[in-house]
């Protein structure tokens, strides 16, 4: 039997529903994760973790657990676009293996001054360690092989009713948030009436319609393909479209191709799944299937709330995308990220139950934002057609490749290389932000100009030690001095906090000065630019405003005038 009572139940245990256990658990609040899967996921699904969400498993202590897993160390990361993988290679867009990004980061400014890069590991290997850190915590229940069939918010509490799949046990969970992260066909979502909007069913040549994926074993394939390894290889041919990431840097590997009409997922064999792969290799290749299965491209779709009282929604089951891009999963940890600081503040109550409406606020945006990127990115590739002579061996075929080639180069290059998609989501306008007057720089993919603007991720720099910034910050608050005589100006924030409850950290760093244009900047717990200014004397009037404390009809919010 799973406990009786705990403050948040979470329904769902993909990475949105892992990583809120973790922060949740981090803080010292109770938590129970059900999901009715037997473990954590065995097909690779995503294969990317973005950048800032490396940053974020780094403030959780974890990111070199994650960056051991997945492909060997030196494995390279390229991209690699083929007629076939084992013909013609039209174009690679070159990026560095896990071991080369460890040593390279440290050298990098402009927009990838990051405290950690990319790294390319398939969403199996992450769920699993996810898992592994979530369990560690004390108060956190992480239950597989349970579901969740029911609940009602009761105003002050949600009765939620779960099951063992196992055995058909049921109880009554009574939590005082539900969270649920159960993926696309949420129950949660379906039973408070919420529906997706955007745009579904588009279709295209490739990453439109009817995909199929085949999680496969192929021992040969380096020994087979003359080309050097890539992390992703793209084939691109009349005959058959897919794309395919290697799982383990050795056999492994997630295939995905578009279905033809004439190709029914219902009709298809172990056998025709391995022509299909060999199709794509071009070369009859010994293949093993692992599992198999269909899925739909092109949908753009985010829910029209993530909120209803006192349950919430993220992940999967608030935005769906095509996963051009690698922004679902990495959309998803963010959306724990957000509400794991949130419910703990008010939890504790630190913070009014009206800082949980900014969830919505902050991260629908983001999901609206997330999902444009991934269509984009899906139209560049899937309406780009082959040209029906493409493999021929004749000036005529080499002049289509050299076409394709410079097409597709292109499109790597704006697919994989999206500094400005991986850090430059804000918050403006969330009331959990104070804005100081000054407008950010604008939202462009390939390129992310660092400012302490408010609403956004803090500027990075590498400190003279060799230490990230980032690694000086409290894992709650942090107040960052940069001016010369910042420290006894700071002692309001930290009378303050100390009043309040709060963990907050002070750091001085004055070489930080130039790139945050302040003399403080106040760090939420998510690592967001929450205020910054050269004088703490409204550091009231701040907590009030961003824990959704102040009440507006009788009290100013604070204003540049006042804090700056």
């Amino acid at each position: 039997m799973l406990p009786s009572q705990t403050s948040v139940l979470i329904a769902g245990g993909g990475p949105c529903g892992l990583m809120l256990a973790n922060e949740l658990g981090r803080r010292g609040i109770q938590a129970i994760l059900v999901d009715e899967k037997s473990s954590t996921a065995f097909n690779p699904q995503a294969n990317a973790t973005q950048a800032r969400t490396m940053e974020h498993f780094r403030r959780l202590g974890f990111a070199d657990a994650i960056r051991h897993l997945g492909l060997p160390g030196n494995f390279p990361t390229d991209i690699a676009y083929s007629t076939r993988y084992a013909a013609h290679e039209l174009a690679r867009f070159k990026l560095p293996s896990a071991q080369e990004a460890v040593e390279k980061i440290h050298s990098l400014s402009g927009s990838w001054s990051a405290a950690e890069l990319p790294h390319r590991v398939s969403q199996k290997f992450v769920e699993a360690e996810l898992r592994r850190q979530a369990e560690k915590l004390p108060g956190i229940s992480i239950n597989y092989g349970w579901r969740m069939t029911g609940f009602r918010d009761l105003g002050n509490s949600v009765s939620v009713d779960v099951e063992c799949v196992a055995d058909g046990t049921r109880q009554t969970v009574e939590a005082a948030y539900l969270v649920g992260a159960d993926g696309p066909r949420s129950l949660v979502r379906e039973r408070l009436g919420l529906r997706y909007g955007g745009e579904t069913g588009i279709a295209r040549d490739f990453m439109g319609g009817r995909m199929y994926a085949i999680y496969a074993r192929v021992p040969d394939f380096y020994r087979t393909v003359p080309h050097p390894p890539a992390w992703m290889n793209v084939c691109f041919n009349p005959e058959r479209r897919a794309f395919m990431a290697t799982v383990d840097g050795k056999s492994e590997f997630a295939f995905h191709t578009q279905l033809k009409p004439h190709e029914r997922e219902e009709d298809i064999t172990d056998q025709q799944a391995r022509e299909m792969f060999q199709a794509a290799v071009g070369l009859p290749v010994e293949v093993e299937i692992l599992s198999r299965g269909s899925w739909t491209a092109g949908h753009s779709l985010v829910a029209e709330h993530f909120q209803k009282g006192r349950v919430f929604l993220g992940g999967d089951a608030v935005h769906l995308f095509t996963p051009t891009g690698g922004l679902g999963y990495n959309t998803a940890v963010e959306d724990a990220v957000n509400l794991g600081w949130k419910l703990a503040a008010v939890i504790k109550g630190t913070a009014s139950p009206r800082l949980l409406d900014t969830y919505e606020a902050e991260r629908r945006p983001l999901g609206l934002r997330n999902t444009a990127y991934a269509r984009q990115f899906a139209d560049s590739l899937g309406l780009f057609k082959p040209a029906s002579n493409i493999e021929e061996d004749s000036p005529e075929g080499a002049a289509e490749r050299e076409k394709a080639g410079a097409y597709l180069a292109a499109h790597g290059r704006a697919e994989f290389n999206i500094p400005g998609v991986t850090f430059g989501g804000r918050y403006d306008g969330s009331p959990a932000i104070v804005p100081d007057g000054t407008t950010p720089p604008p939202d462009a993919a390939n390129e992310y100009i660092p400012t302490a603007t408010p609403g956004g991720r803090p500027p990075h720099m590498w400190l003279g030690d060799g230490r990230s910034l980032y690694d000086m910050f409290g894992f709650e608050w942090t107040l960052l001095c940069t001016g010369p005589d910042a420290g006894p100006g700071g002692q309001a924030f930290i009378d303050e906090a100390r009043r309040r409850g709060i963990d907050l950290k002070v750091v001085h760093v004055p070489q930080a000065h130039q790139i945050y244009e302040a003399d403080y900047a106040l760090i939420r717990p998510d690592q967001i630019v929450a205020w910054r200014g050269d004088s703490c004397s409204s550091a009231n009037q701040v907590f009030e405003q961003i824990l959704g404390m102040a009440n507006t009809d009788s009290q100013a919010a604070p204003t540049q005038g006042t804090i700056a």
